[in-house]
């Protein structure tokens, strides 16, 4: 096998939970193949560097190997290799994250009428 499809590649790897996830991802511009977008029928080669933005942040990962089959864990991480500086960034954010909930301001208890009537107005419902 010398390359797979991008939405296959990117489940197999387990960036993304389903193979449709994966080919949404590329068509909203979040999967960027050496440095230019990638549609998910672009072939994956080994040695491409992939940056994958999904909900658990921003990669920057090199291909090592090919699979088009979902396995365990412990053998999708083998399919690539993430970059020092995207696993530093990715860390940094993670750190920000923490620290800006120390500062969140919480509600007491449950909201009360005039809570909600503004919540909802807030929200545009009424």
């Amino acid at each position: 096998m010398t390359s797979v499809r991008m939405d296959l590649w990117l489940w197999a790897a387990r960036f993304f939970k389903t193979r449709s996830l994966a080919k949404q991802a590329c068509e909203l511009g979040r999967i960027r193949c050496n440095g230019q977008m990638a549609k998910a029928a672009r072939e994956v080669r080994v040695g491409d560097m992939l940056g994958v933005t999904n909900a658990g942040g921003d990669f920057e990962v090199e291909v090592l190997l090919l699979s088009d089959t979902r396995g365990p864990a412990s053998v999708a991480q083998t399919l690539y290799r993430e970059t020092e500086e995207s696993r530093t960034l990715r860390a940094k954010a993670a750190a920000e994250r923490k620290a800006a909930r120390e500062f969140e301001v919480l509600p007491e208890g449950r909201p009360n009428k005039r809570d909600r009537r503004k919540i909802i107005q807030f929200r545009g419902r009424a």
